[in-house]
């Protein structure tokens, strides 16, 4: 199926995804954790830096999640879990 020309790839999207996270909240985004399309568009979920410490391996990081339509504009976002650096489930 062809690519509508206003629709977003899949690196366009994670670069939307972070930049409305570092807008909204006003805080360092790490980078997308994963990427995955939607009927609607692309949904990502992106680190964010929520609060710095020294040393650095004690931040606290946030992971949100991210909805985008498909031309990239922002739907929706909130976040899922916010935990310890290096903290694993």
């Amino acid at each position: 199926m062809p690519q509508d020309l206003d629709e977003v790839g899949a690196a366009e999207a994670a670069e939307l995804a972070l930049e409305a996270i570092e807008r909204l909240t006003r805080r360092q985004p790490l980078g997308v954790t994963s990427l995955s399309p939607t009927d609607e568009g692309w949904a990502a979920e992106v680190e964010v830096v929520e609060e710095s410490r020294v040393p650095s391996t004690a931040n606290i990081l946030g992971l949100y999640e991210v909805d985008l339509d498909a031309v990239g504009e922002l739907v929706s976002y909130r976040r899922i879990r916010r935990y310890a650096r290096g903290r694993t489930e």
